[in-house]
């Protein structure tokens, strides 16, 4: 059966083409987003990637639980716009959990022991330098009373029938019910560390699950034959002393994660990772996910479509391997994918989860404090008197008490400061009609918004988005807004105006951007212009009955514009 595996994974490599990757992206500051596409003998693949600095500064890797608890779970996008004034976020979703919602392994968070570690399967964290590890990492925690140090199996995570567990507020507000549990409630607890004890007095000891956890305490819960133990050693007014070793030195991370299989070691794919995952899952060809670093200490997310026949079929785990190393990672980790898998930013979603997006435990996201700002909204400002894009806004966004100023530079180079404040967090807009006080039209042109933000702790952060003012297209008009379209075709007319020369194109497209007839590039001097569609694709198929699209485009010197005019297609005749 691993031959087979083997061969696989050559014969796909064999037929797999060259990436058509989308220009990237960028989300914030140094942050950018692509969009590839591959074809293989098995079909065509979507993948997602984001790369971002190494963590540091402005720039942190952390899991998010969510809902601020460990049960529960949460859409990725959600948790992102919950956490939208704290910083702003693009991450993908952590790794396998409970039908409840508790991670299957180990979670950091800003150094403390949120929940124990999974021995089986490679864990995931970040040291104080930026540093990821992919590493096997076991726990071994006791717990101490009055007796003698006694074996503790869980963190923030239920016991078994004869365990015992410890949760803390990280939990949530109160245990979960355990009929015939004992339980010794602390009001005090220092944070668990890994590495590390932590020690609390007895405040109250009961019995059946469902007691209050009180904030920056703990609650210790034993079941089965673990229960008469803790009545015994842990009576109130007792210390009690909870120990946590670890088989490797992770008190210095900061942030970690459950994750697994490892992908890249040393810059190499890992094909047999063996870990606690079976044949079929890793050769299955699914959505997937993973989190790497390269060795300049870059972060890359990638989030690979699958389950979608047509559209992108996935990858093997081993795929999603060789995939990390193409993009430089010489450390990597997968984290669940499946139906889960889903990358999204801002809270919006970046891939396209197989069966919509599912809540999840956590989420893995690049957290950026500094200012953002998405493009100016229209991106091409056309004050022409056509009633469209004659007005634009620019949006940004500090989430930490910042002076922040904002530039505008015209064509020629010449800036102009618009706004300089002190901000508190949140988010600003600025409106700009590309006119001067006296009305008269500002230069035509390239143009650049800059907004540069210091925040208390004296970190810059600079976001900067071109936009060009261009009044040269105007007035587009098609007739009528019904085409009835036979065996002969149609006729569609299509008018416009030019304020300036310009050369401009013309496409026929469905709702969704699909090219369906274009037009040639025509050089055309002022004033207005037109063209007739005959109801026909290309090839001379005839058009389909619905909504479409009708697109013209214009470039000059002062950039390019663009309008659409929706109209609908009515097939009539055989």
């Amino acid at each position: 059966m691993l031959r087979l595996v083997v061969l696989a994974a050559v014969v796909a490599a064999l037929f797999a083409a060259p990436a058509v990757a989308a220009e990237p992206q960028t989300l914030v500051p140094g942050v950018t987003y692509e969009r590839q596409l591959t074809f293989s003998r098995f079909g065509p693949r979507v993948l997602h990637v984001v790369t971002a600095p190494r963590p540091g500064g402005l720039y942190a890797l952390k899991p998010v639980v969510s809902n601020n608890a460990v049960p529960g779970k949460e859409t990725v996008t959600a948790m992102q716009r919950r956490l939208a004034s704290s910083a702003t976020i693009v991450g993908v979703n952590g790794d396998f959990a409970s039908a409840e919602g508790v991670p299957a392994g180990v979670l950091v968070q800003t150094g403390t022991l949120i929940v124990d570690a999974n021995a089986k399967r490679s864990s995931i964290g970040v040291d104080p330098d930026g540093t990821l590890r992919v590493e096997r990492l076991a726990l071994l925690a006791t717990w101490q009373g009055r007796g003698q140090r006694r074996p503790l199996i869980g963190v923030n995570r239920r016991p078994g029938a004869n365990g015992v567990s410890v949760y803390t507020s990280a939990w949530g507000p109160a245990t979960p019910a355990e009929p015939g549990a004992v339980e010794a409630v602390f009001a005090s607890l220092p944070p668990l560390r890994l590495s590390g004890e932590s020690a609390g007095v007895v405040t109250a000891v009961r019995s059946g699950g469902g007691a209050a956890i009180p904030p920056g305490g703990g609650v210790l819960v034993a079941r089965g034959t673990q229960a008469a133990r803790l009545a015994e050693e842990a009576r109130v007014g007792d210390e009690v002393t909870l120990r946590l070793v670890t088989n490797l030195d992770w008190s210095g991370v900061t942030d970690g994660l459950a994750g697994g299989p490892v992908l890249v070691r040393a810059g190499k794919a890992v094909f047999n990772p063996r870990e606690d995952f079976s044949l079929a899952a890793l050769s299955a060809r699914t959505a997937r996910v993973a989190v790497g670093q390269r060795a300049d200490g870059r972060i890359v997310l990638v989030a690979a479509d699958g389950g979608l026949p047509g559209f992108s079929a996935g990858l093997t785990n081993f795929e999603l391997a060789q995939t990390l190393v193409r993009l430089g990672a010489v450390t990597a980790a997968a984290l669940e994918g499946g139906p889960a898998a889903t990358l999204a930013f801002d809270g919006k979603l970046l891939n396209r989860p197989s069966a919509g997006e599912r809540p999840v435990s956590l989420m893995l996201g690049v957290l950026y404090e500094g200012v953002y700002a998405p493009p100016p909204e229209p991106v091409v400002l056309s004050p022409n008197g056509d009633g469209v894009d004659e007005r634009q806004t620019f949006r940004y966004r500090v989430v930490r008490p910042s002076s922040v100023t904002v530039t505008l530079v015209d064509p020629a180079g010449a800036a102009r400061t618009v706004e300089a404040a002190e901000r508190p967090p949140g988010s600003y807009e600025l409106p700009w009609t590309g006119r001067r006080e006296d009305g008269t039209l500002e230069a035509q042109g390239r143009w650049r918004w800059i907004v540069t933000a210091r925040d208390g702790q004296g970190r810059q952060s600079t976001a900067e988005h071109p936009f060009s003012l261009n009044t040269t297209l105007a007035g587009l008009r098609v007739a009528p807004a019904v085409v009835r379209v036979g065996p002969r075709g149609g006729v569609l007319s299509v008018s416009f105006t030019l304020a300036h020369g310009a050369s401009w194109t013309a496409t026929i497209e469905t709702p969704r951007g699909t090219v369906l007839r274009r037009y040639a590039r025509r050089s055309a001097a002022p004033g207005p212009a037109s063209f007739t569609w005959d109801g026909r694709y290309h090839k001379r198929a005839r058009a389909y009955s619905g909504q479409h699209v009708v697109r013209v485009s214009v470039t000059n010197e002062f950039g390019a514009a663009q309008l659409a005019r929706p109209f609908t297609v009515r097939r009539v005749g055989r």
